[in-house]
């Protein structure tokens, strides 16, 4: 599961954070996990969970944002959204798709005290 080894990854560079910065704890955290990026939002949800107690993100609440993936097609050149890395492009039907979005794992905003 390596939902877990990100969110050990996670929880270092926030302690970072709260060293360099000086805040004590966070109460929550905002991530957008593109439909595209292979990861599970659930397991990352509970590895966040298991990985977080005892620790300043002990009470943090976790918001996970989903956007949907976005291709742009190499044949035709139509924008489209897509949920899979298998989809055909709806205006053309080609399967030469280049992924421009969806595949991202990023923090958008944390509340601190």
């Amino acid at each position: 599961m390596h939902e877990l080894t990100i969110c050990e990854r996670l929880i270092g560079l926030l302690d970072e954070e709260r060293r360099r910065r000086g805040f004590t704890k966070v109460k929550r955290l905002r991530l957008e996990i593109g439909q595209l990026s292979c990861l599970d939002p659930e397991a990352l949800r509970f590895a966040f969970d298991v990985s977080s107690r005892e620790t300043f993100l002990a009470e943090a609440r976790l918001e996970i944002d989903q956007p949907p993936g976005q291709a742009s097609c190499l044949d035709c050149g139509a924008e489209a959204t897509i949920s899979t890395h298998l989809d055909t492009c709806p205006a053309c039907g080609s399967t030469r798709l280049d992924v421009v979005g969806g595949m991202q794992m990023r923090l958008v905003e944390m509340e601190v005290c």
